[in-house]
């Protein structure tokens, strides 16, 4: 049995590789640069069964690469990513990766005859920013990409690709976030801690699970001679880490902080962090992939007790005076160019409006954590009064309407009707969940795309093309849309956000 891995140097692609090398009966192909930093890391891992394992070089984005890549392969796990911070600063790396490197692994697979089956790595960044109002999540729910994320624009792209291509066999698997052994260095050298919102709901797994899921697929595929066709493949599911591993924005960042005796409010102030257009929810129908694969072992609490173990230098911090730290360390990064003061300084109206509402709204909040509402002390954005416990309550979760029961059998009925909620219309007389139908968006644009990748969120609009976000306009006649898009965003608004040819963050008034 043959596997073929990209993305195996990231974070989620080592932990996979090592899953995967414990399977006896598996060669695995690693698509991997000639330079990249952790090649030496990889190879350690593979010491010793390097009779089974070969490595490619070179780019998902390269059609030869990608056919040497999947040529007499069983499998294709494509983890190849270009996240945050780093598709902030290099737009077009996460354009090459995410969106047509994507193109050209699924142009190679489609090419052959004995196709291998592929798992694609998305992301929970597509469903966008969530507050107290609709903290939990489905598949099917709006993917509503938050404006200025190019990570979540071209991944949208790189799914809707998969889901629409001639790959017999494809499975999309929506990550969540995903806690790892790198996570300090990873966000002490850039202001992205700042977009991540106090009160977003987020859902963690660590990347040993996500990797314990991945070779639980591939095991119980083939030990069950195939037998996940209708259970699994071609279908979208979400990763996630389970009930206990949802908590909030300032949740995870109060329990990093406790390794060195302090809390959020010690190193941070209530106007560091965006109010809006982050990523995250709290999955609720992440048991249905650990019910069939039984892979969610950690918790958040487990997770920080071993990496305080892994970094024993930051027991040192406790030494340190609280304020120096939060100089040194945080302070330092809001005059990164990915920090919310740093926008505020320059000037940056498009990102002051997309994160926060405007410069009003952001003046407003203020240093004083005391008039900040927090969800875990019992407040909603309001500062209302609210059951944090029963937020998390997943039985009670106030959910999206979708216009059909994702937990029944699909129709045309149903997609019909998906059509009318977003606002448009299903144009074509008949057709069944996996047939390429024509459709019109409310805006009179016709677009073709199969009934279940409708159904699992996709719905065309101007992002799918463009580098823009128009989601103000188009929430006022989508009712889908309307109900996550208006918990965080006035009626009123009427702004258009985009990039332009220099992938500068603009804005305009919708005329």
């Amino acid at each position: 049995m043959k596997v073929a891995l990209t993305g195996v140097t990231g974070n989620m692609g080592i932990q996979v590789l090592r899953e995967l090398i414990k399977l006896p009966d598996v060669e695995l192909k690693l698509l991997v640069f000639p330079k990249e930093k952790r090649l030496a890391e990889i190879k350690k891992i593979c010491k010793g069964q390097m009779d089974r394992i070969r490595f490619v070089y070179g780019s998902v984005h390269h059609r030869d690469v990608c056919d040497e890549l999947v040529s007499g392969t069983d499998y294709v796990v494509n983890m190849a990513s270009v996240i945050p911070p780093h598709s902030d600063q290099v737009p077009h790396y996460a354009i090459i990766c995410n969106e047509k490197g994507v193109d050209c692994l699924c142009t190679a697979i489609e090419a052959l005859h004995e196709q291998p089956k592929l798992i694609h790595i998305s992301t929970v960044a597509l469903y966008g920013n969530r507050n107290s109002k609709h903290m939990w999540a489905r598949v099917g729910d709006p993917l509503l990409i938050s404006p200025f994320d190019i990570y979540s624009l071209t991944k949208m792209r790189g799914e809707f690709r998969v889901l629409e291509s001639n790959i017999r066999f494809k499975t999309v698997l929506r990550q969540t976030a995903v806690l790892h052994s790198h996570m300090l260095s990873d966000n002490m050298s850039d202001g992205l801690m700042f977009h991540t919102c106090f009160n977003a709901p987020l859902e963690w797994v660590t990347a040993e699970d996500s990797g314990l899921l991945i070779a639980n697929i591939i095991r119980n595929d083939i030990e069950n001679d195939y037998k996940l066709k209708k259970t699994f493949w071609n279908k979208v599911f979400n990763i996630g880490g389970g009930l206990v591993n949802c908590v909030t924005g300032y949740d995870v960042l109060n329990d990093g902080f406790e390794i060195i005796g302090g809390s959020v409010k010690d190193f941070f102030d209530p106007d560091f962090n965006a109010t809006r257009n982050f990523h995250g929810v709290w999955f609720y129908d992440s048991n249905v992939l650990n019910d069939m694969f039984d892979y969610q072992r950690q918790s958040t609490a487990d997770f920080w007790k071993q990496f305080k173990s892994q970094h024993g230098i930051l027991k040192a911090g406790k030494i340190a005076p609280k304020k120096l730290i939060k100089k040194l360390a945080i302070e330092r990064l809001c005059k990164n160019p990915n920090s919310p003061k740093y926008w505020k300084a320059h000037r940056d109206t498009a990102r002051m409006l997309a994160y926060f509402g405007g410069d009003a709204n952001y003046d407003a909040i203020g240093k004083d954590w005391s008039k900040f509402p927090l969800l875990f002390e019992g407040k909603d954005e309001r500062g209302d009064p609210l059951d944090y416990e029963q937020l998390k309550n997943r039985d009670c979760a106030p959910l999206v309407d979708l216009g059909f029961d994702p937990t029944r059998e699909v129709g045309y009925k149903e997609l019909k009707h998906i059509a009318q909620m977003h606002g448009g219309r299903l144009l074509s007389q008949k057709g069944g969940l996996y047939d390429r139908l024509e459709w019109e968006n409310s805006d009179g644009q016709r677009f073709k795309a199969r009934g279940y990748t409708v159904a699992v969120g996709h719905w065309w609009n101007p992002s799918y093309t463009a580098y823009c976000w128009d989601f103000d306009r188009l929430a006022k006649k989508d009712k889908i849309y309307a109900q996550v898009w208006y918990d965080s965003h006035d009626k009123n608004e009427d702004n258009f956000y985009y990039f332009n040819d220099k992938f500068e963050a603009k804005y305009g008034k919708i005329k």
